[in-house]
């Protein structure tokens, strides 16, 4: 399909994920208990896909993703595909699911991806779909490396050995995605502000990842949502420095969540790169009136210019239901249509 070319002021986006609809749960228990052949478990996935991209459409949410309906908890899908992982012992399995009670693995030897990590299938499928401008997304290196362990340094010396391993292996997926007709691109690394380390190393492992990727890079930086909770230290001044290094054409920044705190630090950013501004909570039930985004874009543009602004939530919106999710992407998309108003006349 043709894909449209020219965007409004102040575009709006989603950041990745997309609220689950109710009946995809039970497929998912049937598809894990050998309940559905192949054809049933492709439905299934296409159908939720196909839904995702309806909301985003019906809200008119201006550049849309596929949701990553074909993934589950961010990453945890994406660990079938590498082979030399062990499993290790879950450290919590009663009360409520949190960051302590998700799959955990061992590096038993040399981790291999040979098939990739399937996000050039899921684009193609995608893009095949729907005529909207798409925004495809991938999980950054560091990020794929949280849940695996390393026994004593004897198969990687440290955890960023393993990051810029998997950086080759990202940049394959990246340039795949890009022959594949995608022309935005976003890596998503909440395990900057999860992960102990130096944002100096994390930025260089970022810049080794997308070299030579010829699409419109976007680094995501957020605090962790599993179960609507933060992980992460939750300021990126510290990290501002180095984010400015990153070979990025733009920075994704969560806001809402934190009360509209260091927006100032968006003026730094948008002397050089573009700003996707979170201004819409998906850890709260509470609903934005379209008011409430308005007011929060014009907090913005006070330190970032309207053509370097873009407007999405704080995070993706797995964790929300779906009837929420949906109203939250129609009050951001009218409350930026009030400020274009007033910016254009």
């Amino acid at each position: 399909m043709s894909k449209p070319t020219s965007l409004p002021l102040l575009p709006t986006s989603v950041i990745g994920s997309y609220a689950l609809p109710g009946w995809f749960w039970s497929a998912v228990e049937q598809i894990d208990q050998d309940a559905f052949g192949t054809t049933e478990i492709r439905e299934t996935f296409d159908d939720a896909v196909n839904i995702a991209l309806m909301d985003q459409e019906r809200a008119g949410v201006d550049v849309i993703t596929d949701g990553e309906m074909r993934r589950w908890y961010f990453v945890q899908s994406f660990y079938k595909r590498f082979e030399g992982l062990v499993p290790r012992p879950t450290l919590r399995k009663t009360g409520e699911y949190g960051y302590d009670s998700v799959p955990r693995w061992w590096a038993a030897e040399r981790i291999k991806v040979p098939n990739g990590l399937g996000i050039v299938e899921e684009y193609a499928y995608t893009r095949a779909v729907t005529d909207k401008p798409l925004k495809a997304t991938c999980p950054g290196p560091l990020t794929l490396t949280i849940h695996i362990q390393l026994k004593d340094g004897d198969v990687y010396k440290d955890r960023m050995e393993l990051a810029f391993e998997f950086a080759d292996c990202v940049n394959r997926e990246l340039k795949g995605l890009v022959d594949a007709g995608a022309d935005f691109i976003q890596l998503d690394e909440p395990s900057y502000s999860i992960i102990p380390g130096s944002s100096r190393d994390w930025i260089d492992l970022f810049n080794r990842t997308v070299d030579g990727v010829d699409a419109k890079v976007g680094l995501h930086i957020c605090f962790g949502n599993l179960g609507s909770r933060p992980r992460g230290k939750r300021r990126y001044g510290w990290m501002l420095d180095d984010i400015m290094r990153s070979k990025a054409d733009q920075i994704s920044l969560e806001f809402a969540n934190r009360e509209m705190i260091e927006t100032e630090l968006c003026a730094e950013i948008a002397k050089e790169k573009e700003v996707a501004a979170g201004i819409v909570d998906v850890k709260s039930y509470y609903l934005e009136t379209a008011e409430d985004v308005a007011e929060r874009v014009r907090q913005l543009l006070e330190f970032v210019p309207p053509e370097k602004l873009w407007i999405t939530p704080d995070c993706g919106f797995f964790q929300l239901p779906r009837w929420l999710a949906f109203q939250k992407m129609q009050r951001m998309v009218q409350g930026v249509a009030i400020v274009r108003k007033e910016l254009t006349g």
